[in-house]
């Protein structure tokens, strides 16, 4: 049976992440993992390997939208200058290294190869349950792990500005993102999908 992804694609996305998981690991530590972006750029590798479209459909719904939106604040303010949101701040810190942050390039390579996964292997509309549930894991051990300072997650609250808002602040991020984020995406996917 042949395969529905290529293998050059496989394997690229597999050394990338080889080459990106020790290097953050020593430059943010663990709790860096749980940003809901790197959770799908290794979902996105055990997709591509399994050729699951639940872990495709799954990670699509987790971030598709959320990384378009950092992509258009990092365009604006790469071409521009002009600061939309704040989100991409970090690509543009000269005391990060150029090559630590380019390997956060993949927030601009993820959205549309998430989408041609989807496309290639089909929505599975199971996503948005499981990424629901997904969500409200990782934004719970977010907030046990991650410090206002880091933010993870923004379960302290929005932006990149030290913030510690409370639990109704909290429930309200769980059910936000499910409904603001992962539900519109979801339509999307499934009216041109399935």
């Amino acid at each position: 049976m042949e395969s529905a992804l290529p293998l050059w694609l496989k394997l690229g996305c597999m050394i990338y992440v080889s080459v990106l998981v020790p290097v953050y690991l020593r430059r943010y530590g663990a709790a860096n993992f749980l940003w809901f972006s790197d959770i799908a750029l290794f979902g996105t590798v055990a997709a591509l390997w399994l050729e699951s479209s639940l872990i495709a459909s799954t990670m699509a719904v987790a971030i598709v939208l959320l990384e378009l939106v950092w992509t258009v604040d990092f365009l604006a303010r790469l071409v521009s200058g002009v600061k939309l949101m704040g989100l991409s701040h970090y690509m543009f810190d000269t005391k990060i290294s150029i090559p630590i942050r380019a390997l956060s390039l993949f927030h601009l390579i993820l959205p549309p190869l998430l989408v041609w996964m989807v496309w290639r292997l089909e929505y599975d509309e199971r996503a948005f349950a499981v990424q629901t549930v997904l969500a409200w894991i990782v934004l719970s051990l977010s907030r046990v792990i991650s410090t206002p300072k880091e933010n993870i997650n923004w379960v302290y609250g929005l932006g990149s500005t030290r913030q510690h808002y409370g639990l109704l602040y909290f429930i309200a991020l769980m059910i936000g993102f499910p409904l603001i984020v992962y539900l519109p995406t979801h339509l999307i996917l499934k009216a041109l999908f399935n």
